[in-house]
């Protein structure tokens, strides 16, 4: 199904010329420079073909960097481990001119060298273009100690270099000619059989699923397979490879292509998220504005499409987020799209050489919005002036763990899986942050670290759709739960808030000394609380005196006696009521005249 969906939409982005899609024989590979040579074939000069590119920098400014141009070439990248393999009028320093600037082994640069010419040479007379002969001259005349002489070669190290012809538009390899003979030239030398995904029959059926992944989050740079077989346990009926898994070669061109592109083409921002520890791609049946503005929503958030938006920003993007914001409030029926366009979501995570799958969902672009509404509908709660009202999914995991490394690699499919099937969110989730909320101090930098408005919407969002739970938890605090856990919550915030009130600047509160016990074993912990109580409230003015204590008073009307232990959803419900009564503290007296 996987693969299915990939090779369909290989058509729909080799019709965009925004992805720069190859065609079957072909590949995008980075060039760093080009040599140039004459009508004859003598040696001109070597080009840098490399592009500048603003990247972001410290402090909020930006730099250039010079980054290798994009082309599409003959031929396939070449993954390491396969001796020497000459790529066609493309290839590194060692293959196209014998140098390698940091040489360990000469006598195998020199070998590589003189294959790549001996390859060349042995086509020139079934492709009949005279760039490529000038090229063969080349071949035949170039002396790789003369390499040494160039400087710029040095500077750019053994990156990819192409052919060109002085005084003319394009490549050698883009001639018409060369073009020709390169996709007439004979292909499909694997085993016919019948292809699983296309169903075609009588194909050359692919003994490795080529081009390589690349893309994938820590996994391997020079590419990774999503199809493998590498051992005999894994060989049936004689067929070794991935001739187990019946795949024609241009099947597997165009999946992997398709794949590629959504990685790391072009267009990756498009397609793209990148979390703690998978990759998530995803796209729709046709082209669609959504995909943009679902980009955002799972990247970056989609928070900048209000009214105080900075001038400068691009108005049709802005359309687009309140597009987007309207519809995960109000529905799919707003969608600037057809809701029943096809919508996949794929998450992907490194596995060595190859590729595990995370989770695959498939439906319809509505069905998803509306899901993805749901799960904000269930996140949504009181926030401070700064808060998401749609965090996207990396945020939240990112309150599982101290460090953005540390998130667990199984909590983030779990959680993918429960937002698109809409099922309850794993308990691991409200375990890792309940963990977090005890483990961490506030300070400085971080003031609202411990129980900030993500880590009390994540476990608001659990108790909701938690098959234990019953009763639906609300935005804002709400009087009348009489949940010992809850009251309980509200009641630590009260007597925090009058500790904080009685004795300003202090060090550390009952909140740093106190919360792990009290929420987890508050029987043991708030008789002594309320005792240290009644000494912070008689040092109150009068006025905040008597409403203090008519807000413990109404909290505790509720509690007929104090629980020894609590589970791990009061727990949570414990830290959704001091979240509510604290808001509701900071709200009224911002009210207040």
């Amino acid at each position: 199904m996987i693969l299915q969906a990939l090779y369909e939409l290989y058509d729909r982005l080799s019709l965009d010329p925004d992805y720069g899609i190859a065609e079957p024989g072909w590949s995008t590979q980075n060039v760093s420079f080009a040599v140039v040579l004459t009508a004859e074939g003598r040696l001109h000069a070597f080009a840098d073909e490399q592009e500048d590119h603003v990247i972001p920098a410290a402090r909020g400014k930006e730099k250039t960097v010079r980054r290798p141009k994009p082309m599409r070439l003959p031929g396939q990248a070449k993954p390491t481990g396969q001796g020497i393999n000459p790529g066609f009028l493309w290839d590194n320093t060692r293959y196209l001119l014998g140098y390698d600037p940091k040489d360990a082994k000469p006598e195998r640069t020199l070998e590589s060298f003189c294959r790549f010419r001996d390859h060349h040479l042995a086509a020139q007379q079934a492709i009949p273009d005279p760039a490529y002969a000038a090229v063969c001259r080349f071949l035949e005349n170039w002396s790789p100690e003369e390499a040494v002489n160039h400087p710029l070669l040095a500077e750019l190290g053994s990156g990819f270099g192409v052919f060109r012809i002085l005084g003319e538009e394009g490549y050698v390899h883009d001639r018409p000619a060369v073009r020709r003979w390169w996709q007439g030239r004979e292909k499909g030398t694997g085993r016919l059989g019948m292809c699983l995904i296309s169903g075609s029959r009588d194909q050359p059926l692919a003994r490795i699923h080529e081009p390589k992944i690349k893309g994938v989050k820590d996994a391997q740079s020079t590419g990774a397979l999503l199809v493998s077989f590498n051992c005999d346990a894994f060989t049936s009926y004689g067929k070794a490879q991935s001739h187990n898994a019946p795949v024609s070669e241009l099947a597997t061109f165009r999946y992997c292509t398709a794949l590629n592109a959504l990685l790391n083409g072009t267009r990756r921002d498009r397609h793209r998220l990148r979390m703690h520890n998978d990759t998530v791609i995803f796209w729709t049946g046709k082209k669609t504005v959504s995909e943009d503005w679902l980009a955002m929503l799972f990247s970056n958030g989609v928070e900048t499409a209000d009214e105080s938006a900075p001038e400068g920003q691009d108005p049709v993007v802005l359309d687009q987020l309140r597009v987007c914001m309207q519809a995960l409030r109000e529905g799919s029926h707003l969608l600037p799209d057809d809701p029943g366009t096809p919508f996949y979501l794929l998450g992907l995570s490194p596995n060595a050489g190859r590729i595990s799958v995370r989770f695959w969902h498939v439906s319809t672009l509505g069905d998803f919005v509306e899901r993805l509404r749901a799960h904000f509908a269930d996140l949504r709660i009181v926030r401070p002036p700064h808060g998401r009202e749609f965090p996207p999914v990396w945020m939240l995991l990112r309150e599982t763990a101290r460090d953005g490394k540390d998130v667990a690699p199984l909590l983030e499919g779990a959680l993918m899986r429960a937002i698109v099937n809409k099922t309850a969110y794993p308990d691991a989730v409200a375990s890792a942050v309940i963990r977090r909320i005890r483990a961490d101090r506030d300070d400085r930098q971080h003031p609202n670290r411990q129980i900030n408005d993500l880590r009390a919407a994540m476990l608001k969002a659990w108790l909701n759709r938690s098959p234990r739970w019953k009763g639906e938890m609300t935005v804002s605090l709400d009087t009348t739960r009489t949940d010992p856990a809850y009251r309980l919550g509200r009641l630590f915030a009260a007597l925090e808030k009058t500790q904080s009130e009685a004795l300003p600047g202090i060090n550390a509160t009952i909140r740093d000394r106190y919360y792990g016990a009290a929420s987890a074993t508050p029987g043991t912990v708030f008789p002594r609380l309320l005792r240290t109580y009644q000494h912070h409230l008689g040092k109150l003015p009068v006025g905040a005196k008597v409403n203090r204590e008519k807000t413990v008073q109404e909290i505790m009307s509720a509690i007929t006696q104090i629980p020894a232990t609590l589970s791990l959803e009061e727990q949570g419900l414990f830290a959704i009521g001091y979240y509510h009564q604290r808001q509701d503290f900071f709200t009224a007296k911002e009210e207040q005249p």
